[in-house]
């Protein structure tokens, strides 16, 4: 079974405090949308897509191509849309995965996703047709009401993360839909169309990188990994 991934790397990164959109900014020596595709590479991935923003297209050619050749991915790149659902629907639609294989889709800001945690997303939409990584809540959670709010037990409760991985088919079809702002993920537009979506185990490092304190703290689960690629 063939697998193929569409990485999302279309974020201007406003949050991120740098000129440039986060997914180029350097983690141990390497852009940070380099080491999703140093994983996918690793879990066996037939093909890379990477969507991202048009006016950035050039620039990271010219990175990527820039790294030593023994580490360069091979993967294609296609312009995004004006959402994260409508760049998910343009990276499926340049990928044209066949009918049987399975597709992951990733946030090229979740830098520290790792094979081990690819190939469970692999072996369970495999069997499920589609499923998400899923870790624990730590914190407390209320739910706003009118007036106030009330405590939940947050056992009934899971964060969802990335890679989501589906059938290509299943994917497909349901992004045939018309977009909607309820579709926050790949998960809620396949469910609306109708599929059930399972769950896998997710990884707690598998962090999103967002603000300017969660580059240090990738660099280090990176360092400790043994991952510290720093150039001179």
């Amino acid at each position: 079974m063939r697998k193929y991934a569409v990485i999302v790397a279309g974020g201007v990164g406003s949050r991120s405090g740098d000129e440039l959109p986060k997914q180029f900014h350097m983690l141990c020596g390497r852009p940070m949308l380099w080491w999703s595709l140093k994983a996918f590479r690793d879990s066996g991935v037939s093909d890379i897509m990477v969507v991202m923003h048009p006016d950035y297209i050039s620039y990271w050619k010219e990175l990527h191509s820039s790294m030593p050749q023994p580490e360069r991915v091979p993967h294609s790149v296609c312009a995004g849309g004006g959402s994260r659902a409508e760049s998910v629907r343009f990276g499926l639609a340049a990928l044209t995965p066949e009918e049987g294989s399975l597709v992951a889709v990733h946030d090229a800001a979740r830098p520290l996703v790792t094979p081990g945690m690819i190939a469970r997303g692999w072996d369970a939409a495999e069997v499920s047709g589609g499923a998400v990584p899923v870790v624990p809540v730590s914190d407390s959670l209320r739910h706003l009401e009118e007036g106030g709010s009330v405590a939940v037990r947050r056992s009934e409760y899971v964060a969802v993360q990335t890679p989501q991985v589906f059938r290509a088919g299943i994917l497909t079809e349901a992004n045939l839909q018309p977009l909607s702002p309820d579709f926050t993920d790949d998960a809620s537009v396949v469910e609306s169309a109708g599929f059930k979506v399972a769950v896998f185990e997710g990884e707690v490092e598998n962090m999103k990188v967002t603000n300017p304190s969660d580059f240090m703290i990738a660099e280090l689960l990176l360092t400790r990994r043994g991952d510290n690629r720093q150039r001179d």
